[in-house]
């Protein structure tokens, strides 16, 4: 529980008369984590930290529940006081994100959409309103300035046969207005993630910042002589592309589409002038994943994330160095068995700090730029690193952790230091009792280590044994660790009186590449192993587990698992909950949009490879399900289509299984709809109290 004030004043109406009664110690009853609760919540997005290193300013999400919608704005925090609070620096009723400081400190832009198209707005701390840098007449997807902030590189979504900007705008327009809506393709990619291909890239544009600043200002196009995404879809952002330390070039990372997209990881780093000109192909001689560059303070290195096998979305990521002046590459702690995210250059070019899962936890590492030498700064435990930012003395870093949602912290670039910056749902959460978790570990496939939680419900009572949530992580190259999440949160199901165990079976991250790997055409092999020997061995030791009354929970790789689960562990839980699943590896293949995941994953197209997709198709063993079962889907789930969520209910109700079917028409592979979350909770609760506690 988060600590009280020892003292309170209560300030009571009673008869007509006001009362002040001060009160010492006021107990305030505990309870558990609720979906409410969850949605509810202020959400905390990463820092940027100024400049001269004095401030770090941040996003801040607030959820309208009864809206059904959320709204974003910026807050400043001063890092050189002990006792600054938070200040709000942008109030308006369109959200404000992806905050950039002015070289001088002394103002912020952001993108809003507060003049109806999103635009680059600016803000000065010493007051008055925010000003539109940018006028443009498309949305402005992603930006960022010029180390001398003369010039605005940004992103948009046009048609890479327009010439300017306003004739994406009247085509848009044009078709807005069509009586018809029909759609003509001659390659895939159809359609990705949960939006239909309307024929626009999203193209890498510089502008002058006196130029963007009016409706007709003259753009340069940086990427559009190729044909691809700046940056990539579904979730690409301004980390794939940056400027040069002098303005003068830029870099960024595409892969070129054309009829290969659907099957390609060949994303490569380019070099163009920021003035225009031809890019060029750095990383070309790499047939896979070349991402996120970045040059060094002085401008010699170019440092970028690096994949050695083409079409695997989950190699290792490593980094590559190159000398600016003369094109020689090195690669920067090769034999680190770990796949490195995002990363930032420290401020005198001596190393990079790079996040990386490890053991349950996206941790902070420093990797020396020189030896390789590789140093983890946050410590063990402790929680997962979401987003950081660098000073010269400090890193500025959201951190959670299983029982906490994102906060700010700050530690010295040798990860000493630690202190909390913000507390920003420390009031929501008073009353709250988390339930209690600790890792463990057990030999699972191969006699191999492999690593697990459990937590115990909230109000946890001593000699008491409580029914089992089993939830399984989706990817499947992904982790359960010590993390926040706002859709498969174990603590809401701790806060609903139930012990939760999840585990990192073979496939998941974090524990080296060959254990990533090995889930590879072995989908429903070792993982299954691992969860039932996970499972048993969480019973063993752990007396107030109830394995007799246990419900299998998962999404997307999870759900695959719950249906595999059903045909080859069909009496070993009293409920399933499969949530956007796999049904029928076939049909899945022809349907889905990134056939590059498929083909790895399972050997190649299906047609030359039907018997590896055949071995482990939850279809094939229809025959031996009887577990009841909970469907859910989302409608514009275009990775895991619809249909094999309708096909396991159909497969369900024909055997007269104990089943239900929840569909979201307006979600993804995601629930992130405040009132579509609360149904979802409140649909998998009742299920579960269903067969687990009547």
């Amino acid at each position: 529980m988060r600590p009280f004030n020892d003292h309170r004043t209560l300030c009571a109406f009673f008869c007509g008369l006001i009362c002040l009664v001060a009160v010492s110690a006021t107990a305030v009853p505990a309870r558990g984590l609720t979906a409410q609760d969850l949605v509810g919540l202020a959400r905390l997005g990463g820092p940027v930290v100024s400049p001269d290193g004095q401030r770090v300013v941040y996003t801040l999400r607030e959820t309208d529940v009864v809206g059904n919608k959320s709204h974003t704005e910026l807050y400043v925090l001063d890092l050189k006081s002990a006792t600054a609070a938070p200040q709000r620096l942008t109030n308006a009723p369109q959200s404000s994100s992806q905050p950039h400081w002015s070289a001088d400190s002394t103002a912020v832009y952001f993108l809003s959409a507060r003049s109806g198209l999103s635009q680059v707005w600016r803000i000065s701390l010493k007051g008055g309103e925010a000003t539109p840098v940018t006028q443009f007449p498309v949305d402005i997807e992603s930006y960022t300035l010029s180390p001398n902030e003369d010039r605005l590189l940004f992103s948009a979504g046009v048609f890479p046969d327009c010439g300017d900007l306003l004739c994406t705008q009247k085509r848009l327009s044009d078709a807005e207005k069509s009586a018809t809506h029909a759609r003509t393709f001659d390659q895939l990619m159809v359609r990705h993630w949960d939006t239909w291909a309307d024929g626009r890239r999203s193209e890498l544009f510089g502008a002058s910042l006196d130029a963007a600043a009016k409706p007709a200002g003259a753009v340069v196009a940086l990427s559009m002589t190729l044909e691809g995404d700046v940056p990539s879809k579904p979730f690409g952002d301004a980390s794939e592309y940056a400027f040069s330390p002098d303005g003068k070039a830029v870099v960024y990372a595409m892969r070129v589409a054309g009829r290969a997209e659907a099957w390609s990881t060949n994303f490569d780093v380019y070099l163009v002038p920021s003035s225009g000109g031809n890019p060029r192909n750095l990383t070309e001689s790499n047939p896979a994943w070349d991402a996120e560059p970045r040059f060094s303070p002085d401008g010699r290195t170019l440092a970028y994330r690096a994949m050695d096998r083409a079409g695997f979305e989950a190699d290792r990521f490593h980094f590559v160095l190159r000398n600016v002046s003369n094109s020689d590459t090195r690669v920067l702690a090769g034999t680190w068995d770990r796949s490195v995210d995002s990363y930032r250059w420290t401020r005198d070019g001596r190393a990079l700090i790079a996040l990386a899962n490890e053991g349950g936890e996206h941790a902070l590492f420093r990797i020396d730029a020189k030896s390789g030498a590789v140093t983890r700064l946050t410590a063990a435990g402790a929680g997962s690193v979401e987003g950081f930012d660098l000073a010269s003395d400090r890193i500025v870093f959201t951190r959670t952790a299983l029982n906490a949602p994102a906060d700010l912290y700050t530690m010295s670039l040798a990860g000493t230091g630690l202190k909390q910056l913000t507390h920003v749902n420390d009031a929501r959460l008073a009353d709250v009792k988390f339930g209690d978790f600790e890792a463990f570990t057990f030999k699972g496939a191969l006699g191999e280590s492999v690593h697990g939680y459990v937590m115990k419900p909230w109000n946890a009572v001593a000699g008491v044994r409580y029914p089992v949530a089993y939830l399984i992580h989706g990817g499947p190259q992904g982790s359960f660790g010590n993390s926040w999440s706002y859709r498969w949160n174990p603590e809401v199901f701790a806060g609903a009186g139930y012990a939760v165990v999840f585990i990192d079976f073979h496939g998941s991250t974090g524990y080296g590449q060959a254990f990533t790997d090995s889930i590879s055409h072995d989908w429903g092999g070792k993982p299954l192993e691992d969860l039932q020997k996970g499972l048993a061995a969480a019973e063993v030791h752990y007396p107030w587990i109830d394995g007799s009354h246990a419900c299998a929970l998962g999404a997307s790789y999870g759900g695959f698992m719950i249906n595999w689960i059903a045909g080859n562990w069909s009496d070993r839980f009293k409920c399933l909950v499969n949530h956007d699943g796999i049904f029928d590896a076939r049909s899945m293949y022809y349907s889905t949009e990134e056939l590059w995941f498929e083909e790895w994953e399972q050997g190649g197209p299906q047609y030359s490879a039907p018997e590896l997709y055949e071995r482990f198709n939850p279809s094939r063993l229809v025959n031996s399900w009887q577990t009841p079962m909970l469907v859910i889907h989302g409608e514009q789930d275009f990775r895991v289509p619809l249909e094999q969520g309708l096909s396991t209910f159909t497969a369900l109700q024909r055997r007269g299984i104990d089943s239900k079917l929840l569909v979201f028409p307006d979600e993804n592979h995601w629930v992130l709809k405040p009132q579509n979350s609360l149904i979802w909770h409140s649909t998998v609760l009742d299920w579960l109290d269903t067969h687990l506690k009547h």
